[in-house]
């Protein structure tokens, strides 16, 4: 069962990484050069038309950031036990994915290439740590009432 909801966990919190990039792209009306909801359906396109707005992948490199942050935070929150390690490992599937783009489109500069790899892991972490800093406080809030 634990499998079950392990992997539950990481579809979820891979969502909602995804699902905050894409509404942080969507902010700025002027980068939105497309039809659909999400800019992945034409990301060579969109690439394209963004590649020397050093500015965008900037903000890309934020936006990417937060979301694996909260996507780390929501898979830590529903699996059962190692929290932080899931966390992580929303983090390299991040990277991963972040390489592959950096791989087969040619349109991202350098600081971007090289800050990929300083951003999805350090932030899969940070949300990890802070739902396990979150349910140790609650475990020390439990047994400190339950001695009164």
């Amino acid at each position: 069962m634990n499998f079950i909801r392990n992997t539950i966990a990481l579809i979820v919190g891979l969502g909602i990484a995804g699902l905050t990039i894409t509404l942080g792209i969507r902010v700025f009306p002027q980068w939105v050069t497309f039809d659909a909801f999400a800019p992945f359906e034409h990301w060579q396109r969109f690439l394209q038309s963004m590649q020397n707005n050093d500015a965008f992948f900037g903000f890309l490199l934020f936006i990417s950031g937060l979301g694996t942050t909260i996507g780390g935070v929501v898979t830590a929150m529903i699996v059962k036990y190692a929290k932080v390690a899931y966390a992580i490992l929303i983090g390299f599937i991040m990277l991963f994915l972040a390489m592959l783009d950096v791989i087969i489109f040619p349109y991202h500069p350098t600081f971007y290439k090289i800050s990929i790899f300083l951003t999805f892991f350090p932030f899969s972490w940070i949300g990890g740590k802070i739902v396990e800093i979150i349910y140790e406080r609650q475990k020390k809030k439990r047994i400190s009432e339950n001695h009164k």
